[in-house]
């Protein structure tokens, strides 16, 4: 027996090169917030810093939106296109109003928070996973 990989209908194949394009910037501004967290050794990094870093990737991510979007996948690409205005409306908010968090616990809540809206980037990738044939 002799299994065939499954694969992405031609079409398909360079909206996805594009998605992917999209989540490397993405992935890099989620990486910029952990570090805000202090540990028993390290303070951690100004909140201000990561969000201007995280703001910065989510602008990128937004500038290569176009390269996916397509009819099969237009529900996805809407709901990563609100997730990352959400999330790019919030950072901002958090840097330049810098409210209280209420300490470490109140910082890895807002963490999540912004987080949370990028979600739909794993909706999309699953997505496309389910276009292959």
């Amino acid at each position: 027996m002799i299994l065939r990989r499954k694969r992405l209908p031609p079409e398909l194949k360079e909206r996805f090169e594009g998605f992917r394009a999209a989540v490397e910037p993405l992935e890099e501004a989620k990486a910029a917030l952990p570090p805000a967290v202090p540990t028993t050794r390290l303070p951690g990094r100004p909140l201000a810093e990561v969000l201007l870093e995280y703001e910065v990737g989510l602008d990128r991510t937004a500038e290569r939106m176009n390269a996916w979007r397509a009819p099969e996948v237009q529900g996805e690409w809407d709901a990563c296109w609100a997730g990352l205005r959400e999330a790019r409306a919030m950072a901002e908010r958090l840097r330049t109003q810098a409210p209280d968090l209420g300490g470490f616990e109140g910082l890895i809540g807002v963490l999540g928070d912004l987080l949370a809206p990028l979600e739909a980037f794993e909706i999309a990738a699953e997505r496309f996973r389910s276009l292959r044939r």
